[in-house]
């Protein structure tokens, strides 16, 4: 079973807004198969601690006027590994050196990954749009 069109819809969101503050290594991952607590895992990461505060406040804000708030936030205090729990998505956003260690997309590597470019579509959608520009 794939992740649910709605939690496909808000991990874009989070990605976009992690995108926007110039997060590295973007990773949207469909968990929906391996875990029954959520769909998918957006994966994120900063070369320091205020960038990733500033990452976590841009998702925040962007998943709140998608309608959505977390439900836990872990990790704020130390600014190293946030975790944001918005039920259907999990967004981690890690320092660059806590990545590099705990390696997420290691211990998820057989979970589909959801295509993202940085305008927020996937991937598929964008070559849907130059098909139809094509056919005009």
């Amino acid at each position: 079973m794939a992740a649910s069109e709605n939690a496909r819809s808000l991990a874009l969101v989070a990605a976009r807004a992690a995108a926007d503050k110039k997060a590295e290594e973007l990773l949207l991952l469909d968990v929906s198969d391996r875990l029954i607590i959520t769909d998918c895992f957006v994966i994120a990461s900063a070369s320091n601690e205020r960038q990733v505060g500033a990452i976590v406040e841009a998702i925040e804000e962007k998943m709140r006027a998608a309608g959505t708030k977390p439900v836990r936030r872990e990790g704020t205090r130390e600014g190293r590994w946030v975790l944001l729990d918005f039920v259907d998505v999990i967004v981690h956003v890690q320092h660059s050196e806590e990545r590099a260690f705990y390696e997420l997309e290691r211990l998820w590597k057989d979970c589909p990954v959801i295509e993202f470019d940085h305008d927020g579509a996937p991937d598929d959608s964008a070559e849907q749009h130059s098909e139809e520009g094509s056919q005009a």
